[in-house]
């Protein structure tokens, strides 16, 4: 009886720069499929380019990852510090023959692949040391190959992309270990993923030409092959690999846009994977739906309206205490000042009100514009234009009428009314004195939820700051 392992998926970042928007898209689909069946999900840093890797640019991943929601099992593993490990395995292939000495140099090399270019053989290299007596091997430094087969085919099952088969006349003996005692990336993350025991290799498929090589290695060991699900890159609207031309590449940029945590799972999830038509889900339903055979051949197409669609809807669906974190987090994104217990204080009762149309964040801190200010507020120069005398005396009207009011809706809303018919004047003529007394703006959200977002107190004295 076969007994299935339990799911272990991994995200292999490099640190070389910022967590790029397909970097963070690949640990979706890895968080999501291990958590959707009980799984682990493991970070690892491959780390192994010491000229380009910075423990700055390992932070911005994992501050990347924090804030993008996606937790992790147990401690990040460095490649890097596998060496020896990896190494190891090299010599072990080595003792079982899969793997052989090549002593052949850089400029041998180079000459070999320049002679097959004249004559206009295949430049894949091929090592005069393969199948070289050991009583003859020299005593110097070498590099170990893998001794790959020469005939036949290595085949790469693919969840996504089906069956793939390469020639093994196309490729090469790769080199497992340099001369200096270096391992190689190729070797390392076949390792690395056996002894994390990873059951699923999840990834972009600009990665399915290594897959083959690394199914060799498995097969060399005697180890399990992971499933692997190759999945395709996402483009730019233009349908061309996306770029910097194309505008934000790299997550901390959506963070700094004003897009929530939630909304960016929620659109990264469906950009080359879907469950049927649905656009807009939570995280639990995610988790629940997300498999393998729900991903797409094609490249996906990133689409900033449709992004904007999905962060409203959460936005909408988020509670108070939700929305404020995720208000804290892009100030602390775009280095703004954090809210001050006032502003929060004001803010909290006209959430309900501005999440209904706010499609990101910055834009509902725009219309939450007239809580976050104090007095006296500036009036912008269109506002201004409507506070003639006729306006100051209506709001002196109001400021009076409101004053003993139970501070409702209805009754706030009767008394603009009344003061707007004794004058011959509909209740949008009186609202634009009120909105620049309220908020020092033209366009701001309806002036009765302002009203009531800033209580009684504060409201009579803005209105009182510009009664005639």
């Amino acid at each position: 009886m076969t007994v299935s392992r339990p799911v272990v998926t991994r995200f292999a970042p490099s640190p070389t720069g910022y967590l790029h928007i397909g970097g963070a898209r690949t640990a979706l689909f890895n968080w999501l499929y291990a958590r959707g069946r009980g799984g682990k999900f493991l970070l690892r840093i491959e780390d192994t380019d010491r000229a380009r890797s910075t423990p700055e640019a390992t932070e911005a991943i994992l501050q990347g990852m924090r804030w993008l929601g996606l937790d992790w099992d147990g401690e990040p593993v460095s490649q890097f510090a596998g060496m020896n490990r990896h190494a190891e395995i090299a010599r072990a292939m080595l003792e079982n023959g899969t793997a052989y000495k090549c002593f052949s140099t850089a400029d041998e090399i180079a000459a070999f692949r320049e002679q097959a270019k004249a004559e206009g053989r295949s430049t894949l290299f091929l090592s005069p040391w393969r199948d070289a007596d050991p009583a003859s091997l020299p005593d110097r430094p070498h590099a170990i190959r893998l001794k790959a087969p020469r005939d036949g085919e290595t085949v790469v099952r693919d969840a996504v992309q089906g069956d793939v088969t390469f020639g093994n006349a196309q490729l090469d003996d790769m080199v497992l270990l340099r001369s200096d005692g270096t391992p190689t990336y190729m070797l390392a993350v076949v390792v690395d993923d056996h002894d994390m025991g990873v059951t699923h290799v999840i990834r972009g498929d600009d990665h399915l030409t290594n897959a083959a090589r690394q199914v060799q290695i498995y097969l060399a060991m005697g180890w399990d092959i992971p499933v692997f699900a190759h999945i395709p890159l996402i483009h730019g609207p233009d349908g061309k690999k996306l770029s910097k031309r194309h505008g934000a590449v790299g997550l901390h940029e959506y963070a700094a846009m004003g897009y929530p945590a939630a909304a960016m799972r929620n659109y990264l999830a469906r950009l080359g994977w879907s469950h049927g038509d649905d656009e807009l889900f939570d995280d639990a339903q995610a988790r629940a739906w997300f498999d393998l055979d729900g991903i797409g051949k094609a490249p996906a197409r990133l689409d900033f309206k449709k992004l904007e669609h999905v962060s409203g809807w959460h936005i909408a669906r988020m509670g108070d205490a939700e929305l404020l974190k995720e208000i804290a987090g892009f100030r602390a994104a775009t280095g703004a000042e954090p809210l001050s217990e006032r502003q929060i204080a004001r803010l909290r009762p006209a959430l309900d009100a501005l999440k209904a149309k706010a499609k990101t964040l910055p834009a509902l801190l725009d219309q939450a514009h007239f809580a976050l200010i104090d007095r006296p507020i500036a009036v912008e120069e269109k506002a201004a234009a409507g506070l003639d005398t006729v306006s100051r005396g209506i709001l002196k009207e109001l400021t009076a009428a409101v004053q003993n009011a139970s501070w409702e809706r209805d009754e706030l809303e009767a008394a603009a009314k009344q003061i707007g018919e004794s004058h011959g004047l509909g209740l949008g003529k009186v609202a634009a004195p009120l909105r620049a007394a309220l908020a020092g703006r033209s366009s701001t959200p309806s002036v009765f939820d302002m009203m009531l977002a800033l209580g009684r107190d504060e409201t009579l004295a803005r209105l009182q700051d510009q009664a005639g």
